[in-house]
């Protein structure tokens, strides 16, 4: 069993200031197959962040050649741990190493950073004055263990994009990820002090975080709970707050829509990952003369999956991240039940002829009503909750009547409508018809989702001050000649 007890700060592998280890248990075999430092505390995030600080003043005047250049590193080393990182996602998460986007999907958001800075304009004109974009300084990243790699290379990298120095604390389920991706910023040649790790419990090393003065932005990806406890601290010394939250998205089927489409692509989507997605399309809103179409599509595609150990390539669900978590999803499925939902198919308890690991039966309900709990609460496993609705207008009060606004989903065939529709729901993310994600775009939610945005030229922004040079006109329609 091997132990990760070294956290990585200012470029080397430090013992946290107070020893103590933590087994980290994977989720298919139920036995621990690690261990990691618990140590991490105010102390060491002190050290972390003050490393930072020494480094803003040096890398924040890189040019964006080498930012460029740096960044082209770091994919290269990643990509050389690739398989690593894959089983090491299987082994304490449970992701299935079929799962590819969540190997892949972190280079691409990478190269997309990397020629934002190609094209980005970090200073404009407008009249006499030029306006900077310059980087925010230290920044405090605090990332989920649903994805574990993706999201805290989404915020690293960018990061690094944008001349800032950062702390990165990964989540309690998922910190061996988080050293595997601190070790592929040391081979890739990350400077001292630009790229820090501390791991610990988030009420100690998250707390201490958002607290410390010398921290100039904080970034947290979690739970809406969280998010605020992030946010009430960080007020505290003015310092921007990003967060991604929670999430309940409603996938909004009009009655001209492609039904069996539809259907089909909401179990794919909401039951990727084992369900545990923020922007999962958990409510699903299907006029009520159509439900009984509708839901024999939906029981097809969830026998398709095979569940099984995530190492197996052949594996396409595996068991969700911990007894924690599977414990939530049975209570919520119990309480669909108590509460007059319709068991379509799934149900309590584990898959028929699974007796270890943390699986939970995938499951749909129809017949869910607005006010039943599976229908308000973030459940983050493979349960959907299946709505009926008479009327559009009624369709889209039920898909706003929610705290969150992460995601969003329409299908229909009428583009006109349909888009009509996509823009009255309260939500950071639409897609129509299945339409995938990119990269390009930025993410994040209304309401309790979350404030601000990642990914893209908007989630670079994230990391920039502005700032107003006034009294420099233009030169024949140019920037002036000194400003890069």
């Amino acid at each position: 069993m091997k132990h990760y007890g070294k956290l990585y700060i200012d470029g080397a592998w430090v013992e946290p200031s107070n020893p103590g280890q933590k087994s980290i248990v994977d989720p298919f075999t139920e036995e621990p197959f690690a261990t990691v430092a618990t140590g991490g505390n105010a102390e060491d995030v002190d050290k972390a962040v003050m490393a930072a600080r020494r480094a803003f003043g040096t890398f924040s005047e890189t040019s964006l050649d080498e930012r460029i250049a740096l960044i082209d590193s770091i994919i290269a080393a990643y990509e050389e741990r690739a398989d690593v990182i894959a089983e090491a996602m299987a082994r304490e998460v449970g992701i299935p190493v079929s799962a590819r986007a969540q190997v892949t999907g972190p280079v691409g958001h990478m190269k997309v950073a990397r020629d934002l800075l190609k094209t980005y304009r970090f200073e404009t004109h407008l009249g006499d004055t030029i306006i900077r974009r310059e980087p925010i300084g230290v920044c405090a990243l605090i990332s989920p263990w649903n994805w574990p790699t993706q999201t805290p290379v989404i915020k690293a990298i960018y990061g690094v994009a944008a001349g800032c120095t950062m702390v990165l604390k990964p989540s309690d389920a998922s910190p061996v990820s988080a050293v595997i991706l601190a070790e592929v910023f040391d081979k890739a040649g990350v400077p001292r002090g630009v790229f820090n790790l501390i791991l610990g419990r988030g009420s100690v090393v998250g707390e201490a975080m958002s607290s410390h003065p010398e921290v100039d932005m904080i970034s947290f990806t979690g739970s809406t709970r969280a998010g605020a406890r992030v946010g009430e601290v960080a007020a505290r010394t003015i310092k921007r707050t990003s967060l991604e939250l929670g999430g309940k998205s409603a996938n909004i089927v009009l009655m001209d829509s492609d039904l069996e489409k539809a259907a089909r692509w909401n179990i794919q989507r909401c039951f990727f990952n084992t369900g545990q997605s923020c922007h999962a399309p958990s409510r699903m809103l299907v006029h009520e003369s159509q439900l009984e179409t509708v839901l024999p599509y939906l029981a097809d595609e969830v026998a398709k999956y095979k569940l099984g150990d995530p190492r197996d390539p052949a594996t396409t669900m595996g068991p969700v991240v911990n007894k924690a978590q599977y414990d939530s999803i049975q209570n919520h499925i119990q309480s669909g039940m108590d509460e007059g939902a319709r068991l379509v198919c799934g149900g309590p308890g584990k898959p028929d002829g699974i007796n270890q690991g943390f699986f939970v039966r995938p499951t749909v309900f129809a017949d869910v009503t607005p006010e039943m709990r599976i229908a308000r609460e973030e459940i983050f496993g493979p349960v959907l909750a299946v709505m009926p609705y008479s009327t559009e207008e009624e369709a889209l009060r039920i898909a706003n009547d929610t705290p969150y606004g992460l995601g969003g989903y329409v299908f229909g065939a009428d583009r006109k409508k349909a888009y009509e529709f996509c823009s009255g729901l309260k939500a950071g993310r639409i897609c129509f018809n299945g339409a995938a994600t990119n990269s390009y775009s930025p993410m994040g939610g209304y309401k309790e989702s979350g404030i601000g945005r990642s990914m893209g030229a908007v989630g670079l922004e994230e990391y920039l001050e502005i700032k107003s040079v006034y009294g420099f006109e233009e030169e024949a329609g140019q920037l002036p000649e000194f400003v890069r």
